[in-house]
């Protein structure tokens, strides 16, 4: 059994999900994993959530503990002695603190990177608002007004299908792919009322996802999220 490297709670998590040609991730699709599509249909996610609680290898770096990020990442699955292990591929991963981005860049091969962020978190009566802020060229934004309540993901919906990923699949070279398994319980989603979203796709990950810049996403819900643990990586057998 996998030490665990990083245990933490991802908390407040905006996802909002694109249908993407599968044939636009072909290279990023790391060896020996195969694209995972729910009701035929291939979705990237733009991310945005708090890491709150931070501990790496059960020890709080100072200034590390709490702090924004925001991903874009596609899904994918591995067959693993007949069992297909589902996980997730980040395209890119960006927090503001510089501790965070070396040590995932070099122990886990991650495409991490440091900019300046912002938040807000506020609950107005039955509302509540969430959103992040980044720092490219410019300031970007994800931002969602919901229902203060929040409800459990319903069995078989595009919900669970993007949130229960379990797995973190990295392309190290055109052979080889590192994985690290992710612990969490089952989350909740809040009703969202409205959405905003500020991104520079093109300019942000690559001139592939340009076709972002101008398409809606086909859904965007809150969860509340949990504590999360990760594990300690390995390589993936062909």
């Amino acid at each position: 059994m996998k030490k665990t490297f990083l245990t933490a709670e991802w908390r407040k998590l905006i996802i909002a999900n694109y249908a993407i040609d599968p044939q636009l991730l072909v290279r990023h699709l790391p060896p020996h994993t195969e694209l995972d599509l729910w009701n035929g249909t291939c979705y990237v996610s733009l991310i945005g959530f708090m890491f709150q609680n931070t501990r790496i290898k059960g020890i709080q770096v100072p200034f590390h503990v709490n702090f924004e990020e925001v991903n874009l990442r596609f899904y994918v699955k591995y067959l693993d002695n007949g069992l297909y292990k589902r996980g997730v591929v980040f395209i890119k991963e960006i927090v503001p603190k510089p501790a965070i981005t070396l040590i995932a860049n070099v122990l886990y091969g991650e495409h991490y990177a440091t900019r300046p962020m912002q938040h807000t978190l506020e609950q107005q009566e039955n509302e509540l608002k969430v959103e992040y802020r980044w720092q490219e060229k410019s300031w970007y934004h994800l931002r969602v007004l919901t229902s203060a309540t929040s409800h459990p993901i319903a069995e078989g919906s595009e919900a669970e299908f993007i949130t229960e990923h379990y797995w973190g699949y990295t392309k190290r070279n055109g052979y080889k792919t590192s994985a690290y398994q992710v612990e969490h319980p089952r989350w909740e989603v809040y009703p969202v009322k409205e959405y905003a979203i500020s991104a520079d796709f093109q300019a942000l990950y690559g001139p592939e996802f340009v076709v972002l810049n101008t398409a809606s996403p086909l859904s965007v819900f809150l969860a509340e999220g949990s504590p999360i643990v990760i594990k300690e990586g390995d390589y993936l057998k062909s």
